[in-house]
């Protein structure tokens, strides 16, 4: 499976602070979806900064599909074509009057025709979902509206990574639900999609992979493997998903065998248990 961006023996310390991540290599590979956990301070952020070409590695390297990223105009545009990260307050991304003019803010720097840019711009707006907000002014929305503008400027980017920082934080059940579905589709139209996340919860039920920062380094694997490691989670500062928990509990009462896949939602839950044989 392709690497499409990766950190090789990567390091990095902020000035006059510790050292954040050292030697840390990691890879998103094309495909996946990928949750990235860890506690307060484990360096997310700083990783995803990375990632997109917001820092650059103090040791090690950063590249795009095997190919070591330069630092000048020409390798940031390429890497920025390819990595798209949308932070965790929308605030501090949005600075246009309008929608549309901060969806197209991205487009017109790369420099494209006005043609291409407002097909992507509608495009992304249509991605999104808020087509209707093209000519409204960004302090005139919702938070959950502002969330989905943000990410609708980097999706006009047309990024083969989409890397989000905590984008359901703040956002109501049904806030969180539609915009769930809304990266289901970018990543059914080819997108790979990172979320940096709090909820273990949240990871096994949407992630493919699942990412643990821990003092030791990262570890990746599997969701469903990887989030069940009460080791790996401790080291994280995580607990254990309720959805392993549950599974684990399913088994021990014979309702679920050793290699079946344990439930990832409460419906899926529901109806495992709504399938089972009645005693006696």
């Amino acid at each position: 499976m392709t690497e499409l961006v990766a950190l090789e023996g990567a390091s990095y310390a902020y000035e006059e602070g510790p050292t954040v991540l050292d030697g840390l290599d990691f890879a998103v590979r094309e495909g996946k979806s990928l949750a990235l956990l860890g506690r307060n301070g484990s360096g997310k952020t700083t990783l995803m900064r990375l990632l997109s070409g917001g820092l650059r590695p103090r040791e090690g390297r950063l590249t795009v599909e095997g190919r070591p990223v330069s630092y000048d105009r020409k390798g940031l545009t390429r890497l920025r074509t390819t990595v798209q990260l949308v932070v965790q307050d929308p605030d501090d991304q949005l600075f246009a009057a309008s929608v549309g003019q901060d969806v197209s803010f991205g487009p017109l720097n790369l420099g494209l025709a006005d043609a291409e840019v407002r097909t992507r711009v509608e495009e992304a707006l249509a991605a999104l979902d808020i087509t209707a907000l093209a000519e409204r002014p960004t302090h005139l929305l919702s938070y959950g509206q502002r969330k989905r503008a943000a990410i609708a400027g980097a999706v006009a980017m047309r990024p083969r990574v989409l890397i989000l920082d905590e984008p359901t934080a703040g956002l109501d059940p049904d806030g969180q639900e539609r915009l769930l579905a809304t990266l289901d589709r970018l990543r059914a139209a080819g997108t790979t999609v990172v979320m940096a996340t709090h909820d273990v919860d949240l990871a096994l039920r949407w992630a493919d992979d699942a990412a643990l920062l821990t003092p030791g380094g990262v570890r990746t694997g599997p969701a469903p493997e990887t989030l069940a490691r009460t080791d790996l989670l401790a080291q994280a500062g995580l607990r254990l998903p309720w959805g392993v928990a549950a599974a684990e509990l399913l088994r021990a009462q014979g309702l679920l065998n050793g290699s079946a896949v344990g439930p990832r939602t409460p419906e899926e839950l529901a109806a495992l248990v709504a399938a089972a044989p009645a005693d006696g």
